[in-house]
């Protein structure tokens, strides 16, 4: 028996890259993104600017389906952007894939966006009111109608006006036809990486695309800023008010590849933490420690070097087969079960074991793994999430379920403990996941939004409050 271990993950939307002042820049564009492949496989995309016109080239599916060999001839340029794209808002369509570009009276701009903003809706009707002709249903696409109604003279200053307008979580790069801008929303909630390559300045969401391209990493671009490139150097903005900085957990818990710097924190590092914390919080009586891969790799490492029980690949993943959760809709995932991972006997059989994954979402494929397990002969079977119960929606970018469909909101440990049908189960703490990043938590005004497991929202959700998205109404805000 084989099944698709990816089907009940949280989804992460998107990756970004952005280069100005490299004769090879949609090169470049394409070796980050194909380092940020995991962030994203329905559709990718790349525009570039020749000192002359822009360039743009979109398409279904893999970076690496559509982007190799030499691109120069087909993205001529020293300045690009592009984009992986999952789905948030905006079904799948050729119309909805990124970068977008509009001609704009001071020239043409693209844009890229990794995030979702709380109050496109409202913004977007305000918009088709005054007159606005939207060509896709992406939130981001707000964006364009902002800068191109701003009544301000710069495009610096326009790009300033609009995002002063958003909320939400959000990482954004730009091109036009002397600058490259990155901008990030001010909780600080989706990353963007500034880095460096012969002389020419990078913006990627992960310092792993930095490494694939061979630049160096200069910094984090922090929460509220915008940076806006020229070949003359950079100029830095805040234009955003004050507020507490709360980076997204879930880059720790699963999002990041696991090589990735993050906030000056190893991802790997961060969650083989993760794996001791939960070896202390839950320990078990068992003969072998089993991650589900990929993602739980680190944490079981972690919790077998806390515990002193061996580690173990009782599930052997195949890695010829896409990441089929990043597939936009569920017939689309179940097409590829029993293609992807299987069980490994030889460890399985006749052993007591603790599976340990990064986080359960529904519970569906978490329970699929168990089944699998038992039937290769585990003698018991103990489960352990590295992250905590996952309580509450995502309204930031994360595609996760509705909370009326998370495990953890609508049952007790032994109602899932049951469900599951394993002998133990346990779930990190938020207390522990905060403990692996090396601090304690705030409870008063947390370092990190962690609102998927305490319902503390770190920003507005208007669209939600409006109930303009049909999803669930705001449950917790903590300003």
């Amino acid at each position: 028996m084989v099944f698709d271990l990816d089907d009940d993950k949280p989804r992460e939307e998107c990756g970004i890259v952005g280069i100005l002042g490299h004769p090879e820049a949609s090169l470049l564009v394409a070796l980050g993104l194909h380092a940020l492949q995991h962030r994203g496989q329905e559709a990718c995309g790349i525009t570039t600017y020749d000192h002359q016109k822009f360039h743009n080239e979109r398409h279904m599916g893999l970076v690496g389906e559509n982007f190799g060999g030499d691109l120069s001839e087909r993205l001529p340029g020293h300045a690009g952007i592009g984009h992986n794209r999952y789905s948030t808002q905006g079904k799948p369509a050729m119309r909805n894939i990124q970068p977008i570009y509009a001609d704009l009276d001071t020239g043409g701009f693209a844009v890229a966006h990794n995030g979702n903003l709380t109050n496109s809706t409202l913004l977007r009707k305000k918009l088709v009111r005054r007159g606005a002709l939207f060509q896709s249903t992406m939130d981001t696409e707000v964006i364009l109608h902002l800068l191109a109604r701003s009544d301000q003279e710069s495009v610096a200053d326009r790009f300033l006006d609009a995002i002063r307008q958003i909320e939400g979580g959000f990482a954004l790069v730009g091109l036009t036809n002397k600058k490259l801008i990155g901008a990030r929303d001010p909780s600080g909630l989706r990353p963007l990486i500034l880095g460096q390559i012969q002389g020419a300045h990078v913006l990627a969401s992960e310092t792993c695309a930095l490494d694939q391209m061979g630049a160096e990493t200069i910094r984090e671009i922090e929460p509220g800023e915008v940076v806006i490139i020229t070949e003359a150097g950079i100029r830095s903005f805040h234009p955003f008010p004050s507020q507490p900085v709360r980076p997204c957990l879930f880059e720790y818990v699963y999002f990041a590849r696991p090589d990735s710097i993050v906030q000056g924190r190893s991802v790997y590092e961060v969650r083989r933490q993760m794996g001791h914390q939960l070896a202390q919080e839950f320990p078990a009586e068992v003969d072998v420690v089993v991650p589900v891969p990929d993602s739980g790799v680190p944490a079981a490492i972690g919790f077998s070097e806390r515990s002193g029980v061996p580690f173990q690949l009782g599930i052997i993943r195949s890695h010829y087969v896409g990441r089929t959760f990043i597939q936009p809709n569920q017939s689309g995932r179940q097409r590829a079960v029993s293609r992807k991972h299987s069980p490994n006997k030889a460890v399985l059989e006749g052993k007591r074991v603790l599976l340990v994954d990064d986080s359960i979402v529904r519970g569906n494929t978490s329970r699929k793994i168990v089944q699998m397990v038992r039937e290769a002969g585990a003698s018991e079977i103990h489960f352990r999430s590295a992250s905590p119960p996952i309580m509450y929606q995502d309204f930031y970018g994360i595609d996760m379920a509705e909370r009326s469909e998370l495990l953890a909101a609508n049952h007790t440990l032994e109602e899932m403990t049951a469900y599951l049908q394993v002998e133990s189960l346990g779930f990190l703490s938020v207390a522990g996941l905060y403990r692996a990043l090396g601090i304690e938590r705030d409870d008063t005004y947390p370092q990190f939004a962690d609102h998927c497991f305490t319902g503390h929202y770190p920003t507005r959700l208007l669209d939600n409050d409006q109930n303009e998205t049909g999803k669930e109404r705001q449950l917790s805000l903590l300003d």
